[in-house]
């Protein structure tokens, strides 16, 4: 099976994963997955797999194969598995569950490798560009930075008391996070390098963004410089683009019908993916804040997708 240089991938309530072509909507490819909902994609640097976090288990698929069974399953969560990513090099994974934990895994061999306690549930959890810092916001508003080299929590902040922070992201320069929380409020913090390698957290800008819960925020790749954007999706049904530089609004994207759960950027910065309660993933262009491409087959809410069109230029 010839590997497509765009991978596109959404999960669904409906027990599904599909595989689908960015630039002609076509699903080509429809895994089962029966054992519970998916909360999360994520492709590996590599392009070579895709992690699917569900409850209590994540499920690593090939990419580039045909067959329905899982290449290895990570086990030891005991709660719905929020949040996953990679380290660049590939080398391990990190996840965060509604179990209150965030854990390292071997990529290869499944092994859990280290465990956090957040002591509420984790909700979302990124990895800092200089790869030695996770970051991980619960169900309880906290935000807390684990420091992988001194294997310890070395900061800690709320930046609302008893408010959920749903989403976090972090600039690919390592210089701004936004948390994003379940009254529609983005707050932004400046990254500051300390004396040591600890980052500390300088308050920017508090954005009201939302009137709705704030499922997703996301900022804009290193290749849309010098444009840097934060988008926002929300169960108000829509996905806002903010500028960077002041917090005003560039656009709103509108179509969706429900909740829209997740977006990602496309590696340029043009496009933007998000999936939706409607059923629905959309492609959407930047510069136009125009849907010009719908992905139909999900036959329940379509929470997360994943996006790797790596160094090949976004569908047109």
């Amino acid at each position: 099976m010839a590997q497509p240089s765009v991978i596109l991938a959404t999960a669904s309530y409906d027990h599904t994963i599909r595989f689908w072509e960015a630039k002609s909507g076509r699903c080509y490819r429809t895994i089962q997955y029966p054992d519970s909902q998916v909360n999360r994609l994520e492709i590996t640097p590599d392009k070579r797999f895709l992690a699917a976090a569900g409850n209590p288990h994540i499920r690593l698929f090939d990419v580039n194969s045909n067959s329905p069974q899982p290449v290895i399953s990570y086990d030891s969560h005991t709660s719905n598995v929020m949040a996953v990513g990679f380290h660049c090099d590939g080398n391990w994974m990190y996840s965060g569950s509604e179990d209150g934990t965030v854990r390292i895994w071997d990529l290869r061999t499944g092994t859990c490798q280290r465990e956090y306690e957040s002591r509420a549930a984790v909700n979302t959890v990124v990895l800092h560009p200089n790869q030695k810092e996770l970051i991980s916001g619960d169900q309880n508003g906290n935000i807390r930075v684990w420091d992988l080299a001194a294997n310890s929590c070395s900061c800690e902040l709320v930046p609302e008391v008893d408010t959920a922070v749903r989403s976090l992201t972090v600039m690919w320069d390592g210089s701004m996070v936004v948390a994003a929380n379940n009254r529609g409020t983005c707050y932004v913090w400046r990254l500051l390098k300390g004396t040591q390698t600890i980052t500390c957290f300088e308050p920017l800008h508090k954005l009201q963004a939302h009137d709705g819960y704030i499922l997703k925020c996301l900022l804009s790749p290193e290749f849309c410089d010098p444009n840097r954007y934060l988008a926002t999706a929300s169960s108000d049904h829509t996905v806002k683009i903010w500028n960077v530089d002041g917090f005003k609004l560039e656009r709103t994207l509108v179509g969706h019908q429900r909740w829209v759960w997740d977006c990602v950027f496309s590696v340029d910065g043009a496009y933007l993916i998000t999936a939706s309660s409607d059923t629905t993933a959309r492609l959407w262009t930047m510069s136009t804040g125009e849907a010009i491409r719908v992905y139909q087959g999900h036959h329940k809410a379509t929470v997360c997708c994943a996006l790797h069109d790596g160094a090949e230029s976004a569908p047109s």
